[in-house]
């Protein structure tokens, strides 16, 4: 488990490998060049990317203000953020590397330095590294690919096959994919150039493993396996109706078993391409014994530096396709010797756009293209979406909710997947689909008493605040409108949550009386109701212009 004297050497490490040098004024994004200039090291180029949620295009995306740790991990990457993060890795607040990484002055910055990602931008920089190192170079997909965007919703993840194919992905793992329902992630996987990594799934009936569990690859003269693991808790953060006769877990005795096997077969590396989460995956490493590198995925994390525990490196390469990881590996006698590592972010104004990409972009956004840029209205406030609590951008969704459902109380997911929009930027239908596009939808209108609410914020803290890593269920917090209430995230399960208030009238909510609650992303077969895009799209076309004040109705206490 990493200390906080591990982590003092961390950020020593980070002032060292990253970061811009504190007389460095810029006022554009770095060059393409010196994005990728690397000194190589080793035989292996280990290159991840991970949670692009469909994104094709450049976006805009804020990084976390608030980011809590819990128990061993509190107070440890990932779970610092904004002028502590620049303090730990050395950035000049204002830099471009700043602006990537933080969510200080992020609308500022964002007009200054440019949207980030794109996948035509992915391409070239995965192209320029292979080029430099062909014979040495493995691209690994962490998972959250086919979903996130109307494109993939609308093709049901055929877009991103296409193009995790022109890429040239060596191998990917899944979380997100599985909620298109096992028969069609079977006839998608049929149509990769790759092979599709999971040795943590099950089926319920003959407990027989569902996907491959690894592969074996040879780069630089070094045998490598690549173990994939899916989220372990998908049927309990997504619908399990969707995917019935499979079942999840972590299963640390089967992972070791499997890193046997491997080791058993040749491989003097072994790498995990995981969608544990961060802090899963640093519990997982000091626990399986045998895996020299975890490419982490799923909370969304971008770290500039490697974090060892034990023997294993941690990467986080964040999400929606802003950065690209590179990892250099020397391999002597079956464990890495010496690595570099570094975390490029893919600035869209100085990334040359890939043409082979683009044109297949192109094609797959083309029947799409009126609608996606219809514009719905314009936003006087920043809007986002990522962060423990309420993001802006589901403030909105949840006054959607509340207007259009007629509702007393909003409960919307926390995802932490949708793309950011600033100030004077106009809204389109396009960025109510990348908050909003998953294949159950519904958005639903019930009564819930004051005990039922409760329960679901007291479930749903733990999901997030359990001190034990292998607890920690889901994503951010349950999104709130018309409610405000208390959380204690020192506090143990069930006693968490205190204060619960209608907004509306000013007082507490009563265990016993029933609300009228809308909600979606509901995990019930059978739920009914408009989709939620529609219910949000209707609302900003009658309110035109958005202006979003900072959510003071969650207290926060514990930290």
């Amino acid at each position: 488990m990493l200390t906080r004297r591990d982590f003092a050497q961390w950020a020593m490490a980070a002032a060292a490998l990253g970061g811009a040098p504190a007389a460095l004024a810029q006022t554009r994004p770095p060059s393409f060049d010196s994005l990728i200039e690397f000194r190589p090291l080793g035989q292996v180029t280990l290159l991840h990317f991970a949670d692009c949620h469909a994104q094709l295009l450049p976006i805009y995306f804020r990084e976390p203000s608030v980011n809590l740790g819990v128990g061993e991990s509190k107070g440890l990457p990932p779970h610092i953020t904004g002028d502590a993060f620049l303090a730990a890795h050395r950035l000049t607040a204002g830099s471009a590397e700043a602006y990537a990484l933080a969510d200080r002055d992020f609308a500022r910055l964002a007009r200054a330095f440019g949207p980030i990602g794109g996948m035509d931008r992915m391409a070239s920089a995965v192209k320029a590294i292979r080029a430099a190192r062909p014979a040495n170079t493995l691209l690994l997909d962490g998972g959250d690919t086919w979903q996130g965007s109307y494109t993939s919703l609308a093709s049901k993840g055929e877009d991103m096959v296409e193009v995790m194919n022109l890429l040239g992905v060596d191998a990917m793992t899944g979380h997100w994919e599985f909620t298109y329902g096992e028969k069609r992630v079977e006839a998608l996987i049929a149509k990769l150039k790759f092979p599709f990594l999971v040795q943590n799934v099950r089926e319920t009936e003959f407990d027989e493993p569902v996907f491959k569990p690894y592969a074996l690859f040879e780069r630089g003269g070094v045998r490598l396996a690549v173990i994939g693991q899916g989220f372990p808790y998908t049927p309990i953060a997504n619908p399990r109706h969707l995917i019935p006769k499979w079942s999840f877990g972590i299963r640390e005795k089967e992972l070791a078993a499997t890193v046997a096997q491997a080791r058993g077969e040749g491989a003097e590396l072994v790498v995990l391409l995981s969608h544990n989460g961060f802090d899963v995956d640093r519990k997982l490493a000091a626990r399986v014994p045998g895996i020299d590198v975890i490419l982490t995925g799923h909370t969304h994390d971008a770290l500039p530096v490697a974090v060892e525990v034990g023997r294993s490196l941690l990467i986080a390469s964040g999400s929606h396709g802003k950065f690209l990881s590179r990892l250099d590996l020397e391999v002597r006698d079956k464990r890495i010797a010496a690595y570099r590592y570094r975390l490029i972010p893919l600035f869209a104004d100085t990334v040359p756009s890939d043409d082979a990409m683009s044109d297949l972009i192109r094609r797959v956004r083309g029947p799409h293209e009126r609608h996606l840029a219809t514009p719905i209205g314009m936003t006087e406030s920043l809007l986002y979406r990522r962060g423990n609590f309420n993001g802006s951008f589901d403030d909105v969704i949840c006054r959607a909710m509340l207007e259009q459902r007629e509702a007393e109380i909003a409960l919307s997911p926390g995802f932490r997947w949708g793309n950011s929009l600033l100030p004077g930027q106009a809204v389109t239908a396009e960025d109510v689909y990348n908050q909003t596009a998953i294949t159950y939808p519904n958005c639903y209108r019930r009564e819930m008493t004051g005990a039922q609410l409760k329960e679901i914020l007291e479930d749903v803290a733990d999901n997030l605040f359990n001190p034990d890593p292998y607890y920690q269920q889901g994503g951010d917090m349950v999104r709130t409108g018309g409610l405000g209430f208390v959380v204690d995230v020192g506090r143990p399960m069930g006693s968490r949550i205190s204060d619960l208030t209608l907004l509306r009238t000013g007082q507490p909510l009563e265990a016993a009386k029933s609300y009228v609650v809308a909600g979606w992303a509901s995990i019930a077969e059978d739920t009914q109701g408009p989709p939620i895009w529609d219910v949000v799209q209707r609302h900003i076309l009658r309110a035109k212009t958005i202006r979003q004040d900072e959510n003071a109705s969650i207290k926060v206490r514990g930290i």
